[in-house]
């Protein structure tokens, strides 16, 4: 069975143990942070996967450095590191993040453009552009990418609106060698 199939039977028992306990909100939290220190600490992970260290030890280790989440949380990481299931932990946070996001009617959206954008105009492109992609509103991160000369690029899972100069150019240049080629 593929990791993702199994990341996802995680994060679906952790979701709906959270709409049970009305923690939906604490649970996302709580991973965000998990998902933060897993990536900005890579000795955890070490520590986690290493053979010579028991089992006990490494849940001792997400007692201690985790005491402060919720024991559902705490107890779901011991239970991947019980079944050695370190390496599926953060895609297990992104499909929990997938699932809360789809239930509150929000997109993970890039948004390409020549310079960082305010905050105002991250909200009107998430305003525009969310009911054409069947949401209530996008979670903008904005990439700062020079080669689009002007206008915005914006990606939400596989759709891509290409609002951007050079894809202008690049749209003008294929009319033009079609053009040629009759």
């Amino acid at each position: 069975m593929s990791q993702s199939i199994i990341a996802k039977r995680y994060a679906d028992a952790l979701f709906q143990l959270g709409k049970e306990k009305s923690k939906l909100d604490q649970f996302e939290s709580e991973l965000v942070t998990l998902r933060d220190v897993f990536r900005s600490n890579k000795e955890i992970f070490s520590f986690l996967k290493h053979p010579r260290f028991s089992i006990e030890q490494k849940k001792k280790l997400v007692d201690d450095s985790f005491q402060s989440f919720s024991s559902e949380v705490v107890n779901t990481l011991k239970l991947l590191v019980e079944r050695h299931r370190e390496e599926i932990i953060e895609d297990m946070i992104g499909c929990y993040i997938q699932m809360i996001n789809d239930a509150k009617g929000i997109a993970e959206a890039n948004v390409y453009s020549v310079r960082e954008l305010s905050e105002t105009e991250k909200q009107r492109i998430s305003e525009t552009f969310a009911p054409k992609v069947g949401k209530q509103s996008l979670n903008l991160t904005n990439i700062v990418d020079p080669s689009i000369l002007g206008g915005i690029r914006l990606r939400v899972g596989n759709r891509i609106f290409d609002g951007s100069v050079s894809g202008k150019l690049r749209r003008i240049e294929r009319k033009l060698v079609s053009a040629n080629n009759r």
